[in-house]
């Protein structure tokens, strides 16, 4: 939820120096693009809290797999990001790994990675965000929840994708350190969700692309996907998320998602 902050003194509306100058009025491409995801985020808001088991499923430029097993808590915070844990079941070598984020809409996100081997939780810089997550093709700022603030917009056309109408949205993040320059969106129309999502890296150059497939609705609103396929044009690799047993309002709260429920979720 964005909100406006205004500094006041008694009688006296103080302005920053560098905010005196006027910013540039909004085209109408940046109004429309801004317009589509504030409908997006409403129609997706509400749902409290959910958890899923997922199979991750690597594939390298050979096209040779190998399978993780993976368990996913999310917390929705009015006002602020949502809080996610991640924690991987299987295989053996990476068994109790978990990953804790917390999503901010206009400040740096905060997410900490708990390793078994070593019995330690390391904090991700705000720095490495675009690093990859556990050898796949998502890196850790994909793992955000996408919050309306953290980009700007910009409707291009519409443009249908694998047979459904799509609006075609551009937009640039608004915060620092991230791996990318912009994204170029596919959002259905009918569902306000994505259905593809191409990601431009720092040289402004294609880097990868995810497709969203089998989507289906629970509490009668809320639409969620069944698998994401992440495809990385420049390295040749792929990471396709494969998700079940989608449950809402499970009773998790902001307990459920302290630092110390990266060891203790094992």
């Amino acid at each position: 939820m964005k909100k406006w902050l205004l500094l006041l003194l008694p009688g006296i509306l103080w302005v920053p120096e560098f905010l005196a100058t006027a910013a540039p009025a909004a085209t109408p491409a940046e109004i429309r693009g801004l317009e589509i995801a504030r409908e997006a985020d409403r129609r997706d808001s509400g749902w409290g809290d959910l958890q899923a088991d997922m199979m991750m499923i690597l594939r390298n430029r050979q096209g040779q797999t190998s399978t993780r097993y993976l368990r996913i808590r999310t917390l929705e915070v009015k006002g602020d990001g949502d809080k996610s844990l991640i924690v991987f079941d299987r295989p053996r070598d990476v068994k109790g790994t978990a990953f804790l984020s917390f999503t901010h809409a206009t400040r740096p996100d905060d997410q900490w990675l708990y390793l078994p081997a070593l019995k330690r939780v390391k904090r991700i810089s705000s720095r490495n965000k675009s690093g990859p997550f556990m050898g796949s093709e998502f890196a850790y700022e994909d793992l955000s929840s996408q919050e309306v603030e953290k980009y700007h917009y910009r409707y291009l056309r519409d443009e249908p994708v694998a047979g459904h109408d799509c609006f075609v949205i551009e937009r640039t993040p608004a915060y620092r350190h991230s791996g990318y320059t912009r994204q170029l969106v596919w959002l259905d129309k009918r569902l306000y969700q994505p259905r593809r999502i191409d990601y431009y890296d720092r040289k402004r150059s294609l880097l990868k692309t995810l497709t969203f497939r089998g989507y289906h609705v629970y509490l009668d609103r809320y639409w969620r996907a069944d698998e994401m396929d992440m495809e990385n044009h420049q390295s040749g690799k792929r990471t396709l998320l494969q998700w079940k047993h989608y449950r809402f309002r499970t009773g998790l709260s902001a307990r459920d998602f302290d630092r110390n429920s990266l060891k203790r979720a094992h």
